[in-house]
């Protein structure tokens, strides 16, 4: 059997590694067709700011109880105090399902205080306020598909 030979996009295989280096993922691979690039990072840390997660995600279906305090925004982080996905995948606002969630509109959070998780490729990162301050909106839903850069709350 004659392995099938393709070019490599080095713009999308750079595209995979910024991502990978700016998120809290290990491994990251991407798939099209016949194609398939997998990146991983060789790291000895281990992060983890939260104890272990688990949704039953049978009984995710986005139609949780907690709703944005906000329209939604869908648009890319721009406005102050905005706090961008650092990646594609399902955004949880609590830790279970049925739990109260990490954080409200009007709470103080401390920076790196957990305010979310995020799933991505069935890993649960716990997404950390990157600065101190009041949580002014909660822009997205529980269990709702997010993208990389998409806004998903302010905090000033």
């Amino acid at each position: 059997m004659v392995a099938k030979k393709f070019d490599v996009d080095v713009n999308l295989v750079k595209k995979l590694a910024k991502l990978l280096d700016e998120s809290n993922l290990g491994e990251i691979e991407y798939e099209k067709g016949d194609e398939r690039i997998r990146l991983s990072k060789n790291s000895s840390a281990i992060f983890q700011s939260s104890p272990p997660v688990s949704h039953n995600i049978s009984n995710m279906s986005g139609t949780g109880n907690t709703k944005p305090a906000e329209q939604k925004n869908t648009s890319n982080a721009s406005t102050e105090g905005s706090i961008p996905s650092p990646m594609v995948g399902t955004a949880y606002l609590s830790s279970q399902p049925g739990s109260a969630p990490f954080v409200s509109v009007g709470d103080r959070v401390n920076k790196g205080q957990t305010i979310l998780i995020i799933e991505a490729m069935k890993v649960m990162n716990p997404i950390p306020a990157p600065q101190s301050g009041i949580v002014q909106s909660i822009l997205i839903h529980d269990g709702q598909p997010v993208e990389f850069g998409q806004s998903l709350m302010t905090i000033v």
